[in-house]
């Protein structure tokens, strides 16, 4: 089995697809082997694997924990199709404050990581989508944070116009005003 990895713009974020074999009762593939990824530079160690199912027009995010239970996550797509972004919030860094997102979809199989340090959040495309996601750390309440969806100072350009969103997400702050302890 093999991958092939490809940095984006903000070179921690990096794009996973894998070698897919297909024949005339469908497919198979890895998703995960640690060593082949920790030569690409994603050396994690996942703890929990998370599966969400979300309807057309509905927006998760952006979420983060806080260290000590910063996540790194690992995210793809095994019904339908949605666009994922990473916003980089470690201070210090030549792209602190830039986004990065992608389209995952399950024809094409490809996943994404995003380390510790980044917001996460994506919105559906289709009319549903399962979505499946590794992460280097628990899930800590404690820790959880967000930073507003449409913050006009990130300007993501999310492809939805009225999104379905929870009542906690409604609520985040703006990047510039999110608790944020993130340094390179």
């Amino acid at each position: 089995m093999s991958f092939i990895f490809e940095r984006l713009s903000i070179r921690d974020v990096i794009a996973v697809r894998p070698e897919r074999h297909l024949d005339d009762r469908g497919f198979f593939k890895e998703t995960f082997r640690h060593e082949t990824f920790a030569e690409a530079g994603i050396d994690a160690s996942f703890v929990q694997d998370n599966l969400t199912r979300s309807v057309r027009g509905v927006l998760r995010g952006l979420h983060y924990q806080l260290p000590p239970a910063a996540q790194g996550k690992l995210v793809g797509v095994v019904r339908g199709r949605i666009y994922d972004v990473a916003v980089d919030l470690r201070r210090g860094g030549p792209t602190f404050g830039k986004w990065v997102g992608r389209t995952l979809d399950v024809d094409t199989g490809e996943m994404l990581w995003i380390p510790p340090g980044f917001a996460h959040g994506y919105c559906i495309l289709s009319e549903t989508a399962d979505v499946f996601y590794k992460v280097t750390d628990y899930f800590a309440p404690d820790l959880s944070r967000g930073i507003r969806w449409d913050d006009p100072g990130l300007g993501i350009p999310w492809p939805v116009a009225n999104p379905v969103l929870s009542e906690a997400d409604r609520r985040q702050p703006t990047f510039d005003r999110c608790e944020n302890t993130f340094r390179i």
